[in-house]
């Protein structure tokens, strides 16, 4: 049996159930770790900003816009380095925001949402607060090629949205959610983001994957080198099986679990939407939207 059969059978079978799911207590900002345990942090903003003692709430100082500062920490608080000298801050935990619509800046990036400093034990953890959407938008470009299909970076987006909101606190000892590297979701804030892969988030806003009505760990990898393997880290899943991956063009890279991206691009090249694409890849699967008040 073909593969292209194979697939169109299985996909007589599917049927695009949009489930509206409110999540009791949403949480729909994440906070993603881009520094941990560092010995300084370059920042700024690329508009006018403020630095917040975030214990007080009160303004620390201001920020000149698209000028670069040095956050150093200093005994158990931090100093700011400005024109050459150092000045204390009197807080071990402060915020950087943009005093109108702008980005900020950490590790030579720029990131939507804030960006929070801690110093935890004489070294730095940089963390960028961000709104799961805008999230989202830095992390497509970072997984996929922004070349690529449209649907597959839908379906992308899709599944990295469910990664993030089945795995917030997945890092809670370190003070952030997910981290910004492939160990959870390559993650390159504003920086990364394009018009094509922007749009792919922005049509498929709220949706994510569920299994029994909770959102599922939807992992994913570049190449399964043929077939996808069944499971994952989490036990036997129900949701995770083993199924030709439509990417033996390609060798294996990753661990073949859920969704390859490679296959992903070949089945909306061969005319595949995003939720086909999901449906197959991912067993038993509905799709749910959280609620959009959350976002305003």
């Amino acid at each position: 049996m073909c593969y292209n059969n194979y697939v169109k059978k299985i996909f007589i079978t599917f049927s695009i159930l949009f489930l509206t799911q409110f999540f009791a207590n949403p949480c729909f900002a994440i906070k993603i770790g881009l520094q941990t345990a560092v010995q300084s942090a370059g920042i700024g903003t690329s508009v006018k900003g403020v630095i917040i003692d975030a214990n007080t709430n009160h303004s620390i100082c201001d920020l000149e816009a698209m000028k670069g500062y040095e956050i150093k920490p200093y005994h158990n608080l931090m100093a700011i380095r400005y024109n050459g000298t150092y000045y204390k801050i009197n807080s071990d935990n402060i915020v950087i925001k943009t005093t109108t619509p702008g980005f900020v800046s950490a590790k030579s990036r720029w990131y939507r949402g804030i960006i929070m400093i801690q110093n935890k034990n004489g070294k730095l953890t940089v963390i960028n607060n961000v709104p799961l959407e805008d999230y989202i938008k830095g992390v497509v470009p970072s997984e996929m090629p922004t070349s690529w299909e449209t649907e597959a970076h839908k379906a992308q987006a899709i599944a990295a949205r469910s990664y993030a909101l089945a795995n917030l606190g997945k890092r809670a000892k370190d003070g952030y959610d997910l981290k910004d590297t492939p160990e959870d979701q390559a993650y390159g804030g504003a920086s990364k983001e394009t018009a094509d892969t922007n749009y792919a988030v922005d049509e498929t806003k709220g949706i994510v994957l569920t299994y029994n009505m909770k959102v599922i760990n939807a992992y994913y990898s570049a190449s399964a080198g043929g077939q996808t393997t069944a499971g994952g880290w989490g036990g036997n899943l129900p949701y995770l099986r083993s199924v030709p991956s439509f990417d033996d063009n390609v060798k294996k890279n990753g661990h073949g679990v859920g969704m390859s991206q490679h296959g992903a691009n070949n089945l909306a090249k061969q005319g595949y939407n995003a939720y086909q694409i999901l449906q197959y890849f991912y067993k038993d699967v509905k799709f749910a939207r959280v609620d959009p008040k959350s976002y305003n």
